[in-house]
């Protein structure tokens, strides 16, 4: 990784409004992937930036951003939009517009906006009705829908007419979440005369193919880490030191509590796989680390996200429980360590958690807990990611915390429940991990990690019918007269009761539990099958083909006439003639040899 450089030294101009912005936060030099990005962005060049991170992205779109609007010959007015930042989630966004918040106190030529998803739309329309916004950060479900609103004069597309730039940040983030299709939606909102660019941690064929759509003759910016000692490169700061603990499922959570406990002055960012188990540990780790601010963030979450957020931000130690919803972008000052109680079930989030503590420049550490049966992810992460990991040896004889937890479960229905829904969402999540041939879901010992999750008793579930759990030992107490904290809910529950007692009570729910229930990798295959058939008849219907289309159609009527001929001379038979030309088949039942649907085989060819 290159040197840092001077402001000074970049190539371009940089206005006084900018400069002063950039020293009050402290800022002397740029880092090497905002030395290469400002100057070619600042050309009028459209940029691919592919950089690790932590590497200071945010600063190499914002300034050229601001120094392109206010270097306009004709100043933007106050709702016509000169840039639009697209990021993956609602923390990101409100990072960046935090971000632009600081540069534009400098100069009240620009406004900003926010929109986001958890929010009203009627009250974005409003403030931007009111206010304007010369430059728009958001996430790409709730841009797209606001561009599709035409409700009270509000028309978002006759508004970016003047548009300079677009930034898609964290752009594998954004199509490997699914945003493909509102991207491309966006696109054809947006004048084809503007700046773009097109931010990423890694590349990916989703990002390449965008590129090529999206970006003209760009320039690509790759920034890399190299160590001194060596010519490897490797995916993640030089500041960074990685570390890995190998430890049995029922002694982690005791393990996890007493590395806390000993380094309570310092602010941590916990992983887990599972919005459940996030709900369930964070909960815990609030009544075990009374000295300590406990806080959580999951993707289920709401409107309380961005109040979280914020408040990690500003706290100067504590815990933030959290799934990979904030494994990218976001931007948490001095965070010392990061813990991925639980391996990423994909190899490129292990860095991106990995990214959330040694940013520009500063130190930070990173362990993973692994069990025995996973200890193959050390050398795979290595070659893999290129991400060297150092062993930290078990704490000793950790303080045993899952009887108090489980004492919890016997007060409180609640935690008692929401440990029962967190091992289910842990089970079911390993068995759908992208290296499956490390994290071996048969590998699995249900009863240490039963044990781990301080259960009183094993769950029903598919995955866990017929097995025997060695390492785990039942609570002696009957968990249906386990009552509520709350004493609403447990209102509703004696009355639920009361009712079920009632002759002829018939519950709504009994209905479906009257029904097989079905494993995940079942419920993945008919998924897959529904989806397969969708998008056949999908095919089926559409009416307009491309020009590769119109000569394999053409091709095929070829081969149709060709086939006609044949039976006319005799050489082949009516039923001959038929089978080949496909004749009489139904696409949702007719099989190959295989068993594969026809249709849907011809379809995906």
């Amino acid at each position: 990784m290159a040197a840092t450089t001077n402001w000074s030294n970049l190539g371009v101009s940089i206005s006084k409004v900018t400069h002063n912005a950039i020293q009050a936060l402290g800022f002397k030099r740029a880092t090497p992937v905002q030395a290469a990005c400002i100057p070619q962005f600042m050309r009028n060049k459209d940029v691919a930036v592919e950089a690790i991170t932590g590497s200071g992205k945010t600063l190499a779109f914002v300034i050229p951003i601001l120094e392109i609007l206010l270097k306009r010959e004709d100043k933007l007015k106050k709702k016509e939009v000169g840039a639009i930042i697209v990021t993956p989630t609602r923390e990101l966004a409100q990072q960046i517009d935090d971000v632009l918040s600081h540069f534009l106190k400098f100069t009240k030529e620009l406004t900003h906006i926010v929109f986001v998803g958890g929010g009203s739309t009627e009250q974005d329309i409003t403030q931007f009705a009111e206010h304007g916004a010369n430059i728009i950060t958001a996430t790409p479900g709730r841009l797209e829908d606001m561009f599709r609103r035409k409700q009270d004069g509000f028309n978002l597309a006759a508004h970016v007419k003047s548009l300079e730039v677009l930034i898609l940040d964290e752009a594998d983030r954004l199509l490997g979440m699914g945003f493909e299709d509102s991207i491309n939606a966006l696109l054809g909102y947006l004048p084809k005369q503007r700046r773009t660019g097109l931010f990423s941690a890694t590349q990916t064929k989703e990002v390449a193919a965008l590129i090529r759509a999206g970006l003209r003759n760009p320039v690509l910016v790759i920034v890399k880490e190299r160590k001194e000692s060596s010519e490897s490169v490797q995916t993640t700061p030089t500041t960074l030191v990685n570390y890995y603990m190998i430890c049995d499922a029922d002694r982690k959570f005791n393990t996890l509590v007493a590395f806390l406990r000993q380094h309570t002055h310092l602010k941590h960012m916990i992983f887990f796989s599972t919005c459940a188990c996030v709900d369930y540990f964070s909960r815990a780790l609030e009544v075990l680390l009374k000295n300590s601010t406990v806080l959580s963030i999951h993707g289920k979450m709401k409107s309380k996200r961005n109040k979280i957020f914020s408040k990690f931000r500003t706290v100067e130690s504590g815990v933030l429980v959290c799934t990979d919803v904030m494994a990218r972008g976001v931007d948490i000052p001095q965070v010392h360590w990061v813990i991925q109680y639980d391996p990423p079930t994909t190899p490129s989030a292990f860095v991106h958690r990995c990214g959330r503590t040694a940013r520009i420049g500063h130190a930070g550490n990173a362990l993973v807990f692994l069990q025995p049966t996973e200890d193959a992810f050390v050398d795979f992460i290595a070659i893999n990611q290129k991400v060297p990991l150092q062993e930290m040896a078990p704490l000793d004889s950790p303080v045993d915390v899952l009887p108090k937890l489980q004492n919890l479960a016997k007060k409180d229905r609640a935690i008692f429940e929401k440990g029962m829904k967190a091992f289910v969402s842990y089970v079911q999540s390993y068995a759908k991990h992208e290296c499956n041939f490390i994290f071996r879901f048969k590998d699995l010992d249900f009863g240490k990690l039963a044990t781990g999750f301080a259960l009183l008793r094993m769950p029903k579930m598919p995955e866990t019918k017929g097995l025997r759990f060695r390492n785990f030992a039942k609570v002696d107490v009957d968990t249906n007269t386990i009552r509520y904290k709350d004493k609403n809910r447990e209102k509703q529950r004696q009355a639920q009761l009361k009712r079920m007692q009632e002759p002829g009570y018939v519950p709504t729910k009994r209905l479906h539990r009257q029904q097989k229930t079905v494993a995940w990798s079942k419920q993945k295959e008919q998924q897959e099958k529904k989806q397969e058939k969708k998008m056949k008849r999908k095919l089926k219907q559409e009416t307009v083909y491309n020009e590769e289309e119109e000569e394999e159609d053409l091709e095929e009527l070829e081969k149709d006439a060709r086939l006609l001929k044949k039976m006319k001379k005799g050489k082949i038979s009516r039923e001959e003639c038929d089978r080949q030309l496909g004749g009489g088949m139904d696409e949702d039942e007719d099989e190959d040899e295989d068993g594969n649907n026809c249709a849907a085989s011809d379809a995906s060819s």
